[in-house]
């Protein structure tokens, strides 16, 4: 059974990846860009799911429950967000808020703990201080940000044009990026034998999904981009392409 979550987890990322790649630069609100977002939604819940199993029963791994989690929250409302009518809220975004709020409760604890110098609640193998001590700090505030878009959702009653656009793009995102940063540290050196490792180099090929969110997130906001393209089933505009 381990020998298969682990396949069925490598194969559900290696489909994810690929199908974001398709998904963030195919022609918006296309057929290639709906078929790849919708592929790249279960592949991406595959991935995760597996990933939580492994988590559990792979001693030493307890983390990749959590970023299994955060995973897939972050598809799932990616995803409800652009196939939900816009301005509507249902028991998924409840669902969703609740997970938020969950997984950055002890977060919020641990950062504040170690911004204060006080005893942590957590014990780690490692040294709480520099590339942990930033990841604990980033997730901790990519959590935060999580929570409160979902509540401005939920209370305020659904999301709307560039907001609706900028909430499922920043959320597929962040996916890729821990997706993509799984895989180079941890997945491929696993695979790959001693004569074909990466160099180390290649981890900060993750940030490049960073990139691509700060320019979408530009357009989206800054331009104007997002009023021309709202929702291509309701408009007779045709839908612009990733250079356009």
């Amino acid at each position: 059974m381990t020998l298969l979550a682990f396949i069925l987890h490598v194969a559900g990322g290696t489909a994810g990846l690929i199908s974001g790649i398709f998904a963030m630069t195919a022609r918006k609100g296309g057929r290639v860009h709906r078929l790849a977002g919708n592929i790249f939604f279960v592949s991406m819940l595959v991935m995760a799911v597996f990933a939580v199993y492994l988590g559990f029963v792979r001693p030493g791994e307890l983390v990749n429950v959590f970023i299994g989690i955060l995973v897939a929250y972050l598809v799932a409302t990616a995803w409800f967000t652009i196939r939900r009518p816009a301005g509507a809220v249902g028991v998924p975004e409840k669902i969703g808020l609740a997970v938020a709020l969950i997984l950055c409760a002890p977060f919020v604890l641990l950062s504040g703990q170690l911004a204060l110098g006080l005893p942590t609640f957590f014990h780690s193998g490692m040294a709480f201080k520099g590339p942990l001590l930033l990841a604990i700090y980033l997730f901790t505030l990519v959590l935060a940000i999580a929570v409160g878009s979902d509540a401005v959702v939920v209370f305020g009653g659904g999301v709307t044009g560039a907001a609706r656009i900028a909430r499922h793009l920043w959320r597929l995102c962040v996916a890729l990026t821990l997706a993509t940063g799984s895989a180079l540290s941890n997945g491929l050196p696993r695979l790959l034998p001693a004569a074909l490792q990466l160099p180390g180099w290649t981890l900060y090929l993750q940030f490049a999904w960073v990139a691509l969110l700060f320019y979408w997130m530009v357009r989206v906001r800054l331009t104007g981009w997002g009023r021309r393209w709202i929702d291509p089933r309701l408009s007779r505009n045709r839908p612009p392409s990733f250079a356009e």
